[in-house]
């Protein structure tokens, strides 16, 4: 196919911010044209939030609204996703506002991860990723392995 070109998206990579007194995140330089000027941004699992580009987003809220409504735990992942989720505005230094309720969630202070995952971003507490990341890494090669025997490595 001459003269297609083909764009993905990939947001990946890990850095560390300062969430300022005014609960603003600036969102790391190489990550901000990947996820726009526009963006979502909601509960997580695992005490962290999750930051979607607006395309990644519809996807997302399409899937989750899908879900058959008679089951308990979709109709919590709904309310936990959806429910939660804030419209975030990039100002013109590449930062978005993390309201009280999401802060409070994830549990963030003044340090903050922000981990590329592809088509999203999770934001972290910088001590819970630590804690995180420590106790994963310990896994990470039977999960490896039983990835492999599903044919993903």
């Amino acid at each position: 196919m001459v003269g297609w070109k083909l764009w993905v998206l990939v947001l990946i990579g890990e850095y560390i911010h300062n969430l300022d007194p005014k609960k603003r995140l600036a969102i790391p330089a190489k990550m901000r044209k990947e996820i726009g000027d526009r963006a979502y941004l909601t509960r997580g699992l695992d005490s962290c939030l999750f930051l979607y580009p607006l395309q990644e987003w519809q996807k997302l809220a399409e899937k989750l609204t899908q879900l058959p409504a008679g089951r308990a735990d979709n109709r919590n992942l709904q309310r936990m996703m959806l429910g939660g989720a804030v419209e975030v505005e990039m100002d013109a230094l590449g930062r978005i506002l993390v309201p009280d309720y999401l802060k409070a969630h994830a549990g963030l202070k003044q340090r903050v991860v922000i981990a590329g995952l592809y088509n999203h971003c999770e934001i972290w507490d910088e001590e819970k990723w630590n804690q995180y990341k420590a106790t994963a890494e310990q896994h990470v090669d039977t999960i490896a392995e039983k990835l492999g025997e599903l044919g993903m490595f």
